[in-house]
């Protein structure tokens, strides 16, 4: 095949390299517009795994870069005046220059064609060639020319940065964090040489602007720099080779993703992009080198299967599009949670998080690393950060013990204290008789209370009958419901250490439809055994558009009626015995439908700005709030992400949970959609965590944590990271009502309690994981 590679980066020179090792009868030519032996930037990271990677395909390449680089282990955090060190890390650094040359050398031993200074402006000047690869970087003109079919997502990110160097020598990967007048700064420091280190020095755009940076030439950036990291300097220059750039040569990541990777040209020649053309990373994790490299080996295992003639072309490229789409939005989204955890940090963290505290949650900011890989990585530091943890929860412990995981410290709100931060979230199990939570609600209860977890949320319990979801839903608007209640919280509190919370809620527009296996959402119909009753919410509305029955907006009269509904409520969960209180403003339900643009068009003071929308809502929760015992906890939930344009949006929940907590809450528990028919969610595990991650640092108020919670790991990493103080869990525990118990088994932590009658089999479970885990 005649192969031309547009662009000498490490996409290009190795897929170049790769394939006339592959079959030395191929003709390969890497066209570069810079001089031989010429580049610009600093050092470049990637893992000990690309490196593996790279020795299975070109072992002598391998083994240049390997005499080259410096690798290092660990990770240097410089905070509020405090150095951090955790190991284990494995990264590889290089120089640019030198990583290029290396595969610039090798391209010419193997018969690689090398054209410098030959600014490339299109495919079509090599049309005598069966594969192009467009490997023509972030700004690529082959992705320009043909926008309309690699159909390039290009998002503009809006944090500064400036890419310098320094001879100053680090043993580790550096992250530095200084805070001024305006904001804070951060750096990316790391060795890759013997004689030179990179050094990133990043912002948000606010702060950038705050000191006229948008103004300094590139000598009065360097200045800048040195000055405010002067203390980690200790007099070494920076340095900077981006003579080229314009200006101040402070630039905003750009997150590249393409549709399609591949198309045919007019001339017949098959074009693929690679590297930066077709995807990027944030250097927040350094993957960007990584993605090239093995763009490249992937590309070529592909010829090597099916056949490098140029018949195979089509099959391979759709292939290689196929296989690699998956990986690189993989790194790209563990790329992304990484660079918006720079972004954020100093609205988010810098200033709320310990020194401590703030390192754990920078080591896991991709969400690629959690808290047992930590233990794989740096078992010593993760355990010292667990016993640092333990200790600001209050829990004394001999040194000699074992280190407690964080999931498994106690947490305290008002007068309640719970053993350990797992909660059974709410659950619709649509199984009351008029309302009253029978032997089935006790025993689906009873045995989650006795199954480990620290708090045990009964499912959302109606004030009225017009507020129920379906004829099965609890209620406790009548004194033999809140018997009925008692008989279970009494029993949950004889037989277990658990806490037992209520759940108040109104349907509004989402009631009076059939239980969930008869048809979730659908309305109840006349040939139904219980009658339909009439919907009110904040406006007019239909669930389901054309199938839903139609609600009425409240009156005045509606919302007194209601706000009393929810006190005689609140009263008789007191008399009943639970511990703590939620208020369910949520999920497109009643209160919630105050709250959503999307649900709420009154023209009233009730409608309008999110200040009006709240004003009923906050209406509810006083009197709640003033009928509930005041040492008892008191939550709301939230939807804090409506997932539909014109929604509410994470930055709005900020606003909710603030006013909430003016209000006298205690917790907010972030969950989010189920709004609108309309909503695009983005799934994925703990993909809700961020909402509670941002309202807890934001509003500063604690939150609970919702939403594909799992495992321990999950529960430990967001507790540990303080993405949330607590964390629900919905669905494995109706898969296993012990399911905290066979986490805290799982990860070997024993000194969870176990109900008497069942502590025979706790030794048994804890020695069969044991004994998993011990296997190779």
């Amino acid at each position: 095949m005649r192969i031309t590679c547009i662009g000498g980066g490490p996409a290009g020179l190795y897929f170049g390299l790769l394939m006339k090792q592959l079959n030395a009868a191929h003709d390969v030519t890497v066209v570069e517009r810079n001089k031989p032996y010429d580049t610009f930037g600093w050092g470049v990271v990637f893992s000990d795994a690309t490196m593996e990677n790279m020795r299975a395909w070109d072992p002598e390449t391998a083994a240049e870069i390997q005499e080259a680089f410096n690798h290092w282990d660990d990770i240097e955090l410089h905070f509020k005046g405090r150095a951090i060190r955790s190991g284990g890390h494995g990264f590889v650094g290089i120089g640019r220059k030198k990583l290029l040359n290396i595969l610039q050398a090798r391209c010419e031993a193997l018969g690689v064609k090398l054209v410098f200074e030959c600014d490339a402006q299109s495919d079509e000047d090599y049309a005598d060639s069966d594969l192009i690869i467009a490997s023509d970087g972030i700004n690529s003109r082959i992705r320009g020319r043909y926008a309309e079919v690699f159909k390039p997502d290009i998002v503009t990110r809006p944090n500064r940065y400036i890419w310098l160097g320094t001879h100053k020598n680090y043993d580790a990967f550096n992250f530095l964090f200084e805070k001024t007048e305006h904001g804070w700064f951060q750096a990316h420091v790391y060795k890759f040489d013997e004689q030179t280190t990179t050094f990133i020095v990043e912002c948000p755009e606010h702060v950038w602007l705050a000191h006229g940076l948008d103004q300094a030439d590139q000598e009065q950036s360097i200045a800048f720099c040195e000055q405010l990291f002067a203390k980690n300097l200790q007099g070494a220059k920076l340095m900077t080779n981006a003579r080229h750039l314009r200006g101040s040569a402070w630039l905003n990541f750009q997150r590249v993703v393409c549709e399609q990777w591949s198309l045919q040209n007019r001339h017949g020649s098959h074009v693929v992009l690679m590297g930066d053309a077709v995807h990027t990373a944030h250097f927040a994790i350094g993957s960007g080198t990584k993605l090239a490299i093995e763009d490249a080996i992937e590309l070529t295992r592909l010829f090597k299967e099916q056949g490098d003639e140029a018949g195979h072309i089509p099959q391979v490229l759709a292939d290689y599009q196929a296989a690699r789409r998956i990986e690189t939005l993989r790194l790209q989204n563990a790329a992304w949670n990484a660079m918006e955890w720079f972004e954020v940090c100093g609205l988010r963290y810098c200033d709320q998080l310990e020194p401590e505290q703030f390192m754990y949650s920078m080591l896991t900011r991709s969400q690629r690393i959690s808290h047992e890989n930590l233990r794989l990585r740096d078992k010593a530091w993760l355990e010292g950060y667990e016993r640092w943890f333990a200790a600001r929860a209050g829990l004394e412990r001999d040194p000699a013990q074992p280190a407690v995981p964080p999931m498994f410290t106690p947490y305290t709100l008002r007068s309640v204290t719970l053993k350990n931060r797992v909660v059974v979230s709410p659950m619709a199990q649509y199984s009351a008789v008029d309302g009253i939570a029978g032997d089935y609600h006790l025993v689906h209860l009873g045995a989650r209370a006795m199954g480990g977890a620290g708090l045990v949320f009964a499912e959302m319990t109606c004030v009225s009958p017009d507020a129920r979801i379906t004829p099965g839903c609890p209620g406790l608007w009548t004194d033999a419901q809140g018997a009925a209640w008692k008989r279970i919280v009494d029993w949950a509190h004889t037989h277990s250490d658990a806490k037992m919370a209520i759940q108040l809620g109104h349907a509004g527009a989402k009631g009076s439809t059939r239980r969930a296996w008869d048809g979730i959402d659908r309305p109840l119909l006349e040939t139904d055994t219980e009658p339909n009753w009439p919907l009110i919410s904040a406006s007019p509305q239909q669930y389901l558009e054309g199938v839903s029955q139609t609600s009425h907006a409240m009156t005045r009269a509606d919302m007194d009626r209601v706000k009393a509904d929810f006190v005689a409520a609140t009263q008789r969960a007191a008399e009943a015995g639970f511990d703590w209180l939620e208020l369910h403003c949520a999920h497109g339900y009643l209160l919630s439908s105050f709250i959503s643009p999307l649900t709420n068009q009154r023209s009233d003071e009730y409608g309008g700005s999110l200040e009006n929308r709240l004003r009923y809502p906050l209406e509810v929760f006083a009197a709640v709030r003033a009928a509930w015992p005041d040492h008892l906890p008191m939550s709301v939930r939230i939807s804090a992400h409506d997932w539909v344009e014109g929604g509410i949006t994470p930055a709005d929940a900020v606003e909710i949970a603030k006013a909430f907590k003016a209000a006298g809450a205690d917790l907010i528990d972030c969950s989010s959609g189920q709004v609108s028919k309309q909503e695009k969610i983005t799934f994925g595990r703990m993909f809700q965590t961020p909402f509670a991650d941002r309202v807890r640092q934001e509003a500063g108020i604690p939150t609970i944590a919702v939403g594909a919670i799992s495992e321990a790991d999950h529960v430990n990493s967001i507790i540990a990271a303080g993405r949330a103080d607590l964390c629900a869990v919905a669905r494995p525990h109706l898969a296993n009502p012990a399911w905290t118990l066979t986490e805290a088994a799982k990860i070997g932590f024993t000194e969870l309690l176990w109900p008497k009658q069942y502590r025979s089999a706790k030794p048994q479970m804890e020695s069969l994981f044991a004994r998993a885990k011990a296997q190779p």
